[in-house]
């Protein structure tokens, strides 16, 4: 079955750019790979996150999860869209951590991946990104 392809999303300019700023914030000195988010929620407050890098890399945060964690600690649980912008050859979808954390935090949100031209972007759901998901259907 074809999944239906999402609807344009209103004011995901204005989430690209929050995410191209906050892209600037990361802290990335060792992959030199900065990457922002941008997370709206469903009645149109924006938190932003970026990558934070450590030297051991497995305590490293993706900008999506920060995002994400930012939200969900201020109290907001209702989502719609992502922006993710990073400096890459192809758009940078989220790894599989951010993946998971996105489905069961935001549940099928609009995931707008995008480079720093705005050139090379993709807009996808969080079921195409993780058509199978492992969440609390599964416990």
């Amino acid at each position: 079955m074809k999944r239906a392809r999402p609807a344009r999303v209103k004011g995901l300019a204005d989430l690209v750019a929050l995410a191209h700023e906050a892209r600037q914030r990361a802290y990335a000195p060792f992959s030199k790979f900065k990457v922002g988010a941008a997370l709206r929620t469903r009645s149109g407050e924006i938190v932003t996150g970026c990558n934070v890098e450590n030297a051991s890399y497995g305590l490293t945060m993706c900008a999506e999860r920060v995002a994400v964690f930012k939200a969900v600690s201020e109290g907001l649980r209702e989502f719609d869209a992502i922006a993710v912008v990073a400096d890459s050859v192809r758009p940078t979808a989220p790894c599989g951590a951010c993946r998971q954390i996105l489905w069961e935090l935001c549940g099928d949100i609009v995931v707008h991946i995008v480079d720093l031209s705005g050139r090379r972007k993709r807009t996808l759901r969080m079921a195409e990104l993780l058509p199978l998901p492992f969440d609390r259907r599964n416990l």
